[in-house]
């Protein structure tokens, strides 16, 4: 049986690259229940590429994504509540992760505003490129709620306390610039550039060594929760495994060799 298309993301897998463009540029790519599902599907479909090798993940048109559609969710005229925990439950919780346990990097082109739910799925990725024009806004507290999808996770280890109270108690915009210094993006590149950088990461992404990629971001990711001896038993599990891969001595011979090395992701 065919799989229905996507309607309101754009998915490709090539060269063991997948890339994930969320496309609602009319609503600036805004989350509904059928991006959730759509989101859901190609994260199948990764999960399942054996020669995974990374994923990029950007927004149509001029913004990243402005967080949770809020019309899905209006409450109802009668002044009725709603349980919003339920859509955490079932559509933020499994995307966000998701990302964080895909044996690849995640790389994010943030290439506008990234309010809310939006957010917190940038920061949720490993590496972050953001174009000049980009900005974080955490929202919630303007329409009476606390970051989610990770968002009170996420800022606190990134930005440290003081900087992620402020920017989650008031919701003032936090630039591109100011994001790069405070440790939210890896690198800023002039919007008109963004495009070539995503190329860029995708040819690099596809002769990298993956089970290096993998290691290295379990590694990073666990370290926030362990203990330095932890840390020191993960390493030196993961290295010796490492020790034993055909990338491995590929490495150490093109490095003898004074060449780029060749791998092969095994």
């Amino acid at each position: 049986m065919k799989a229905a298309p996507y309607t309101q993301i754009l998915y490709t897998l090539e060269n063991g690259v997948g890339r994930i463009t969320l496309n609602r540029p009319e609503r600036l790519n805004s989350f509904t229940a059928v991006m959730h599902e759509e989101l859901a599907r190609a994260l199948d479909e990764l999960e399942a590429c054996a020669g995974l090798r990374g994923l990029i993940i950007t927004g149509a048109g001029r913004g990243f994504c402005a967080g949770q559609d809020l019309s899905e969710r209006r409450p109802a005229g009668n002044g009725e509540r709603r349980d919003l925990s339920l859509m955490l439950e079932k559509h933020y919780r499994p995307l966000i992760m998701r990302l964080r346990a895909l044996p690849a990097p995640v790389v994010c082109l943030m290439n506008g505003v990234a309010a809310g739910a939006g957010a917190s799925l940038v920061l949720a990725c490993d590496v972050v490129v953001a174009a000049e024009s980009a900005r974080f806004v955490q929202a919630f507290s303007k329409i009476g709620l606390l970051p989610d999808a990770g968002g009170t996770w996420f800022l606190p280890r990134l930005v440290g306390s003081a900087r992620a109270m402020g920017a989650a108690l008031f919701g003032e915009p936090v630039s591109a610039r100011e994001a790069l210094d405070w440790g939210l993006v890896w690198r800023v590149v002039p919007d008109a550039e963004l495009a070539a950088a995503a190329e860029e990461m995708a040819q690099r992404l596809a002769a990298g060594p993956t089970r290096s990629y993998a290691a290295i971001k379990q590694a990073l990711h666990a370290s926030s929760d362990n203990t330095l001896a932890g840390q020191f038993d993960l390493e030196t599990r993961l290295q010796r495994e490492l020790g034993y891969t055909d990338d491995y001595l590929e490495g150490m011979r093109a490095f003898a060799e004074k060449r780029a090395p060749v791998f092969k992701g095994t």
